[in-house]
């Protein structure tokens, strides 16, 4: 018998005798499809030109030759009705139940008609999710301020936190009441100290001592004075020898006693000044090292990034704390903190305060707004008052003219609205 091919006739087609049977589209592709936990388990499956994701037809049809292709279209074993049921204790519920539909499925065999798989919907946890990890990716970080000293071995990188700690802890020793003018002192005044401090500042700067000597300097003129009385006329030998003490602790090159009698236009002798100094280390018992403003002024400025400009600027504003006899009642590391937060409001107009800053300080914006504002009228004051040893020290080019810098006004202003 002679068998007849129409190359016309469509490929899924073939002969069987005398009858053209219909190929069943199932068997052909059964063994190529994936089940639905295969395919949910990264989202989705690979699109395939010829194939499209079906369900069964409505047996409400009542096509006899549907309901058979629904039965070859996915052959289900014991092994494969095993391997179904461990993966659908690893998938979320709403996967396991795909939507339900109404609408009719048509077999494409276009190629450019690409159906879409189905995929997972996006929950509204993992949305949330989403949100929250791109609040992390612009949160303001926390700059590692030492990375860059990492081969200075003077820079002790690997203690350094240690280090600062210790001084926090340290820092209220070295305090004094605020109060020992009153309670110690008959004769003499916050005047008088301020005068003796501004005065201190000029000598400090003709002989070109280090910026520790200074600091130094004062913490033990308020040390001793917190301790023992002193006449009017012996204060500003009391101011002489604590400088003494300051450079022989700070200074390479220690001015002699000689130098202390001259600047004094010859006011003490030297057997005074080495009577006096006898008298500051035993009343002080020989404690002179204690963690002043100038160390945490150093690390504080390391973290605000700082330039030249605003170097020289916060070390105005703190010299300028020195004198006051009302800043003896702030840590020195909540005033080295006021003071560098409020040279950044003065050079660049507005408010800064970065997260580095406050986590290396362990200081907030807010703690540190009164301070600043104290501050900020002293900087307003600097040139009028009668005591101007400091704004004409930091009127040079040597430090960059720090003190002609216009002081954080809107500082003081936004607390009296």
């Amino acid at each position: 018998m002679e068998i007849s091919v129409d190359n016309n006739k469509p490929a899924n087609l073939q002969v069987k005798g005398d009858k053209m049977a219909t190929r069943k589209f199932g068997v052909e592709i059964g063994n190529n499809r994936r089940t639905f936990s295969a395919i949910n388990q990264k989202g989705g499956a690979q699109i395939y030109p010829c194939v499209v994701t079906k369900r069964a037809l409505p047996q409400a049809n009542g096509n006899k030759e549907n309901n058979v292709v629904n039965q070859v279209h996915r052959p289900i074993t014991r092994k494969l009705a095993a391997q179904i049921a461990n993966k659908k204790q690893c998938l979320p519920e709403d996967v396991l139940k795909p939507k339900q539909s109404n609408e009719s499925f048509e077999i494409f065999e276009d190629e450019e008609d690409e159906p879409v798989p189905m995929a997972l919907e996006t929950t509204e946890p993992e949305k949330d999710l989403m949100e929250v990890e791109m609040e992390d990716i612009f949160e303001e970080p926390i700059v590692d301020i030492d990375i860059s000293d990492t081969k200075n071995t003077l820079a002790v990188v690997e203690y350094v936190e240690e280090l600062y700690a210790n001084y926090r802890k340290m820092e209220s020793y070295g305090m004094v009441s605020p109060k020992y003018m009153l309670t110690q002192q008959s004769d003499i005044n916050e005047r008088m100290r301020a005068i003796l401090i501004d005065w201190l500042i000029e000598v400090h700067h003709k002989f070109d001592l280090q910026p520790e000597t200074l600091f130094l300097t004062v913490n033990l003129i308020d040390r001793f004075l917190a301790k023992q009385s002193v006449a009017r006329k012996k204060l500003q030998l009391v101011g002489l020898v604590a400088m003494l003490l300051a450079c022989k602790y700070e200074e390479v090159s220690v001015p002699v006693v000689d130098d202390l009698i001259f600047i004094s236009d010859k006011a003490y002798s030297r057997n005074e000044i080495l009577e006096m100094e006898k008298l500051m280390l035993n009343t002080l018992e020989f404690k002179i090292s204690f963690p002043t403003p100038y160390v945490f002024l150093k690390r504080y400025l390391k973290a605000a990034q700082s330039d030249s400009k605003l170097e020289q600027m916060s070390f105005f504003l703190m010299e300028l704390c020195l004198v006051e006899y009302e800043t003896v009642k702030f840590a020195p590391s909540f005033l080295a903190a006021a003071s560098v937060y409020t040279a950044q409001c003065s050079l660049y107009g507005f408010k800064q305060w970065s997260k580095t800053c406050e986590w290396h300080t362990n200081y907030s914006e807010d703690q540190l707004m009164e301070c600043s504002r104290i501050i900020v009228g002293y900087h307003q004051r600097a040139s009028t008052r009668r005591l101007t040893g400091v704004f004409r020290k930091y009127s040079t080019s040597k430090f960059d003219y720090a003190a002609k810098c216009e002081p954080a006004k809107f500082i003081v202003e936004e607390s009296q609205q």
